[in-house]
């Protein structure tokens, strides 16, 4: 998203006859003013149609997934997914994404490296973008699905008011774009605060205006996380959001307070190093894309046909965002045995950066099962670190290393249920260590590379 709205000048007092109209709100307008409240009506009903929009795209992305990685292989003859697969259905990911990136308008959206800052999508680039996002995400590469919502959601809230007066003012157009993607992202996350959180930490606005646009995003994800819930249970059809089902809470120790800073600093080294990479790769593939996105196919792919041989266990695990894969690591962690998941860390490590820098969605959730897989290790091989805390330090800190701390907080909060009252000490020590180490290595390494950190 775009940064603070660009304000209008004030009309001149004296008639002209080119003097622009006046914008629809104020620049500063109350809350109770009818040109807002008609502007919060808008969004809401934007909110419907965008909301299924989303939930058919995120549908769509589930079914085509199984088919990929479940129907058929299982069609071809094979009991279980072969090991090779990945390295065909990346690469063949990568073939789409390059041509998206080559020939598309808005080049197939921007790299999920950038994080979530930039310009919002315009509706010429939606076609691009869900060329993009819908190979990346179903062909296996690690990226997740909440990138191509915010551009979903705000290019259609876009289209939508086009040829009305709404459209005429660039930050009431801002405006109603943020909310448009809010209500896209509302479910995927489990719950509509964290788009609306999401938002506020793109936007980086003053206490007034972050008001007034955190209102519309409120509406419009409210409306958006109701029509995904009815949706849901209506069809039947699933939408893979993140999620941990029944976590039991466990009382936070001064022991694990104390690991909470040193775990959230390897999380930290290990998730800055990964991005490392995918800024190389972004760089790269700005002027070869075709090239680039390919061969990232093949490295991502070969990462998860290497884990399957190394560990036995299904070449998925490495490919994918890491969303489905979360609960059963957080629920099961015995599955793997510490030479598995060390095994897991390197290989979904090297997929997701080279994922980064040449495919499109978003960089959460893979960062978020880094994050849980790093918890789990620390876990088994520390006695003063039981599982829920290693789990709750590891995603806090590896979602912080995506340059939106408050967001962290709230979203491991929601993924942790119950038992998140007693692991805040924790979660929010994690994330504070997160931000500082990967910001010290950005100002040690990327200056003196040519490159800039993160936002």
């Amino acid at each position: 998203m775009s940064p603070e709205p660009t304000r209008r000048s004030q009309a001149s007092s004296e008639a002209d006859v080119g003097r622009e109209p006046e914008p629809l709100v104020a620049a500063d307008p109350g809350l109770h003013d009818r040109a807002y409240l008609v502007l919060l009506l808008v969004v809401a009903l934007l909110g419907i149609p965008l909301s299924l929009a989303a939930f058919g795209f995120l549908v769509a992305v589930h079914e085509l997934e199984h088919v990929v990685w479940e129907s058929l292989p299982s069609a071809l003859g094979y009991d279980a997914l072969p090991s090779w697969w990945p390295i065909l259905t990346i690469t063949a990911a990568g073939v789409l994404v390059g041509l998206a990136a080559k020939y598309l308008p808005g080049h197939g959206g921007h790299v999920p490296v950038a994080g979530f800052g930039g310009e919002p999508a315009t509706p010429s680039m939606l076609p691009g973008v869900l060329l993009a996002a819908a190979a990346s995400l179903v062909g296996g590469a690690v990226v997740g699905p909440e990138a191509p919502l915010i551009a979903i959601g705000g290019g259609l809230a876009l289209l939508a008011v086009r040829s009305s007066r709404l459209a005429a003012d660039p930050g009431i157009a801002t405006v109603v774009s943020a909310a448009g993607a809010a209500a896209a992202m509302s479910a995927i996350f489990g719950n509509p605060l964290v788009a609306v959180v999401i938002f506020l930490e793109i936007l980086g606005l003053g206490r007034r205006r972050t008001m007034l646009v955190v209102l519309p995003c409120l509406v419009s994800s409210a409306v958006g996380a109701l029509l995904f819930t009815g949706m849901g249970r209506w069809t039947g059809l699933e939408i893979g959001e993140l999620s941990i089902p029944d976590l039991a809470p466990v009382r936070l120790s001064a022991v694990e307070v104390a690991w909470a800073p040193i775990l959230a600093a390897v999380v930290a080294c290990l998730t800055w190093s990964v991005f490392f990479v995918g800024r190389r790769v972004a760089r790269v593939a700005a002027s070869r894309p075709m090239t680039t996105t390919v061969a990232a196919g093949l490295v991502a792919g070969a990462a998860a046909c290497a884990y399957a041989w190394t560990t036995g266990h299904s070449p998925a695990e490495v490919a994918l965002s890491g969303q489905a894969l979360l609960p059963v690591l957080a629920t099961d962690p015995g599955a793997w045995s510490t030479g598995g998941l060390v095994a897991l860390l390197a290989f979904k490590s090297v997929a997701y950066g080279v994922s980064l820098g040449a495919f499109r969605g978003g960089p959460v959730f893979p960062a978020v099962l880094l994050g849980a897989a790093c918890g789990v290790l620390a876990s088994g091989l520390t006695s003063g670190i039981d599982l829920l805390p290693g789990l709750a330090i590891g995603m806090a800190a590896g979602a912080a290393t995506t340059g939106l701390p408050v967001t962290s907080v709230v979203l491991v909060v929601l993924l942790l249920g119950d038992a998140a009252a007693s692991q805040m000490p924790a979660v929010i020590l994690a994330v504070v260590t997160a931000m500082v180490v990967h910001e010290r290595l950005s100002s040690w390494v990327l200056p003196s590379a040519g490159a800039q950190p993160d936002g």
